[in-house]
């Protein structure tokens, strides 16, 4: 049965990954010979459809491939007061992440910076910073 999900992360040098199925449940383990697209577009957020079976680990995707590329990258902040500069250097207003997105966002800057992080020790992070970005006004409430 072939499932559809969004790339969380995908490391082309170490040759594997994971992905969220759109249905829920846990993530799914991919490895590059089981992609049959060009592995530089799995970014996060890539839509990929697979099929799934149970590996030694967990779930296994193969037949893995692209259905659509990922969502289109946001301005880099500016400045401490999360406001990107615009065209001319003028401010302009960034965009308002719900928390589930603005948590994505975290997991996936904290895995690429700090990648031997435990599970447990990224989701303390990951909670302690969501109420800080409330309070600026960086996620809905």
């Amino acid at each position: 049965m072939v499932v559809s999900g969004r790339v969380l992360r995908f490391d082309e040098v170490r040759g594997y990954g994971f992905i969220a199925p759109d249905e829920g449940g846990p993530d799914v383990f991919v490895h590059a010979n089981e992609i049959s697209d060009d592995k530089s577009v799995l970014t996060p957020g890539t839509v990929v459809e697979f099929e799934v079976m149970d590996g030694e680990r967990g779930p296994k995707a193969f037949s893995v491939r692209v259905v659509d590329g990922p969502p289109p990258r946001r301005e880099p902040f500016a400045e401490a007061g999360g406001r990107p500069a615009g065209p001319g250097g003028d401010d302009v207003l960034c965009d308002v992440l719900a928390p589930a997105e603005f948590r994505e966002e975290v997991t996936e800057l904290l895995l690429k910076s700090v990648p031997d992080l435990t599970g447990a020790q990224l989701l303390r992070v990951r909670e302690s910073l969501l109420p800080l970005a409330q309070k600026h006004g960086w996620v809905d409430d």
